[in-house]
């Protein structure tokens, strides 16, 4: 009976020892879930820099247009490089944005729309010990904004602001820093689950080239500076090897 007891001790020490290393140094883990970015966007007035061959670099005052909220599938990979600092790199699929009129172009709604695309590489601080199923963190990081698929799809906008038609859009890249901020709670030694709140402060510029502007059909070139500023929040459910 003692040898039975031993061993069955020796078993539940093994298996809580196993249990234990599952957020240690050298544990790989891969999560997926929900994002949501809520975009605290606002803009600098349109900036017109030529019209039909001629410059201007004159701003229209009472201008501008904002990005509404959006959602998409993310997934993360990460590390334990310390029983407390963990790195990890967050994706997703690019989220679609609707890009809607501000201030004097609120007239006209949305105004076009564009994917986003921001890749984040994270460190983090990870609370508590490693055998505590409840674990806050907090995070510091990088990530690099573009967009891409951006179009004007209103064509009251065009004719009456762009005085033409139709028109192409191009943003710059950024980099931005990545405040971060969240929780995991384990299941057991493999599942897990938590949640994040990222604030990221950029803005990117967006050029406009308008095609057919005047009896000779020639471009007019306007750009606007949006600060996005999101709002992004991860929840998410991830599996420890």
């Amino acid at each position: 009976m003692k040898l039975k007891q031993a061993i069955t001790g020796a078993v539940a020490a093994l298996a809580c020892a196993t249990a234990a290393h599952a957020q240690t140094a050298g544990t790989f883990y891969v999560t997926t879930g929900w994002f949501h970015f809520a975009p605290q966007s606002a803009s600098d007035n349109l900036e017109l820099l030529n019209y039909a061959g001629e410059t201007f670099n004159q701003y229209q005052p009472n201008t501008g247009a904002r990005i509404d909220s959006s959602d998409t599938l993310g997934l993360s990979l990460g590390y334990f490089v310390t029983d407390h600092i963990s790195t990890e790199f967050e994706l997703g699929i690019p989220p679609k944005f609707d890009i809607d009129g501000a201030d004097s172009f609120g007239q006209f709604g949305k105004l076009g729309s564009a994917k986003l695309w921001s890749p984040a590489l994270l460190v983090k601080w990870n609370f508590l010990k490693p055998t505590d199923k409840f674990r806050p963190y907090v995070g510091l990081g990088v990530t690099r904004v573009w967009f891409t698929n951006a179009q004007i799809t209103n064509g009251a906008f065009e004719s009456n602001v762009l005085h033409g038609g139709p028109t192409s859009v191009s943003t710059d890249r950024s980099w931005a820093p990545v405040f971060n901020a969240g929780f995991n709670y384990a299941f057991n030694k493999h599942w897990f689950a938590g949640v994040s709140i990222s604030y990221i402060p950029v803005s990117v510029t967006a050029n406009l080239t308008t095609t057919n502007v005047g009896p000779l059909g020639l471009t007019a070139q306007t750009q606007a500076k949006i600060r996005l500023n999101p709002i992004v929040t991860f929840a998410k459910i991830g599996y420890a090897f």
